[in-house]
């Protein structure tokens, strides 16, 4: 028999963040999160997308075994501005067992008919900047630390329990060594010439943050267009500003203005973490922040995060811009392999921009949905 239990209590949220470290404790693949960081993303009061969103955990027992975790979330800002109405459910996990699932699945649908909402869709997150998506291909890959890895057995569940694919994503990577800087080098001169445009180098992470609000707004303008694209608020912006800002090397962030010294283009690349956070076990202390801290310093491999366009100047090249500004620190750098993240297979924009590289897709990814009446 499969007992639900909600999560209410700090100690419990912890069960619910350490549940995936024992399903894939024999996984060379999968990479844990810092489970210090993962509860603070779940804690009402330290995460302000809880000011727009409503979100539950819960687990599944069997006896007095945790089987299965999922978090059930409903984002305001998504059915009042989009007027989408749509029940999010995230941090799916669970044992090989189609009655876990179900239960599970089946708390999710409930809350969303209790909200009058028309449809379920997962795994997602609370917003574009959460992980998305149930892998469907790609389980002999080392999974990022922003992304969600899983069993194969996953798919199946979905399906059994009456899920049609939502929508679909591919994740891509590429030797650095096969870049041939010929396919924008000379264009981004003539880009940046046209327009009056100008990139700007950092050093140091307080370099970056006079510019951080403005690229918080121009990620919303430059994605507005996507499908289940939630806006970032003013509140959130300064949590993510400290979440993440700081954690990026201020090499790997990329800014492009005009001659009024406006944003029009922006990229984040990442170190790859994989690795480290797979020595570190999901703990900073003792020895995970060596591990973390040795990565950003030398890691070889990287993973483009995001990057943006203005809508004025998509379609212009100022990526070109970018992507030069990119080769040469990769060069300095000696990296190896560069990584994308997931990207919708409907997005054309993302997938010209990426057109001169010798791109190789090696994961893929879904999410699922079912309507609620």
């Amino acid at each position: 028999m499969i007992t639900i239990k909600e999560v209410s209590s700090k100690s419990g949220l912890r069960t619910f963040v350490k549940f995936p470290f024992k399903l894939y404790e024999d996984s060379k693949f999968w990479v844990p999160p810092i489970i210090s960081e993962e509860v603070k993303t779940f804690n009402k009061d330290k995460n302000p997308v809880f000011k727009d969103a409503d979100a539950r955990f819960f687990l599944a027992y069997k006896g007095n075994q945790v089987v299965g975790r999922v978090a059930a979330i409903v984002n305001w800002l998504e059915i009042k501005g989009q007027k989408q109405k749509k029940m999010r459910f995230g941090w799916f996990d669970f044992i090989d067992d189609l009655e876990v699932s179900k239960s599970l699945l089946e708390v999710v649908e409930n809350i969303g008919r209790e909200h009058k909402l028309d449809y379920a869709e997962g795994p997602v997150g609370f917003s574009n900047l959460d992980k998305v998506g149930v892998m469907t291909e790609g389980f002999d890959s080392v999974s990022t630390m922003i992304t969600w890895y899983n069993h194969p057995y996953y798919v199946d569940h979905y399906l059994k329990h009456g899920y049609k694919i939502e929508k679909e994503y591919s994740e891509s990577k590429f030797p650095f060594k096969n870049v041939t800087p010929e396919a924008f080098v000379k264009a981004q001169e003539l880009i940046k010439r046209r327009y009056k445009l100008r990139a700007l180098k950092f050093t140091k992470t307080s370099e970056v943050m006079p510019y951080a609000d403005k690229m918080f707004d121009l990620f919303n303008e430059s994605y507005a267009a996507l499908s289940s694209f939630v806006e970032i608020t003013d509140i959130q912006k300064e949590y993510f500003k400290k979440k993440f800002i700081s954690f990026v090397n201020p090499e790997y962030i990329k800014f492009v203005v005009d001659a009024d010294d406006n944003l029009i283009g922006f990229a984040i690349v990442m170190p790859r973490f994989a690795e480290a956070l797979q020595k570190a076990k999901g703990r900073i202390f003792p020895f995970g922040f060596r591990h973390i801290l040795k990565a950003k310093k030398k890691s070889k491999d990287v993973i483009f995060y995001l990057i943006g366009i203005h809508p004025d100047y998509q379609n212009k090249g100022v990526h070109a811009v970018i992507f030069n500004e990119y080769y040469e620190t990769f060069k300095a750098k000696g990296i190896e392999y560069c990584y994308r993240t997931p990207e919708l297979e409907d997005n054309e924009a993302i997938h010209k921009i990426w057109k001169h590289f010798d791109t190789v897709v090696y994961k893929r990814r879904k999410t699922f949905k079912k309507y609620l009446y």
